[in-house]
């Protein structure tokens, strides 16, 4: 693990309260990254990390596992979900963020709003 992983703290995962209407999933995703705006840190820099050793091509899959993987490690017990729903939103925002990444990831079209 790298230093730069250690030093951004993962926090409880917090999720959307989903009563009322069915929200689309660009809208949980909303939801959701405005509870835990911690994930978009680790993703940067674990995208950062990537790219910085030289990797050409980053999956935002890759880095959702290992998110997991880590969360699971720092924490006891806790239930612990990151939607695959938002991986595509992710790396958009990824991509928005940092436009010098466009090359590391490759996005499709949404299938939904």
């Amino acid at each position: 693990m790298t230093s730069m992983q250690l030093e951004l703290p993962m926090a409880p995962l917090r999720h959307p309260d989903r009563a009322g209407e069915p929200l689309s999933i660009q809208d949980r995703f909303e939801a959701f990254h405005q509870l835990n705006p911690w994930i978009l840190g680790k993703l940067e820099a674990m995208t950062a990390d990537c790219v910085d050793r030289g990797l050409r091509r980053v999956g935002i899959g890759m880095l959702f596992e290992v998110l997991r993987y880590e969360y699971g490690r720092a924490t006891c017990g806790d239930a612990w979900k990151l939607n695959n729903d938002y991986r595509s939103r992710y790396a958009r925002l990824l991509l928005e963020r940092h436009p010098e990444w466009s090359s590391a990831f490759e996005t499709r079209g949404l299938r939904s709003a």
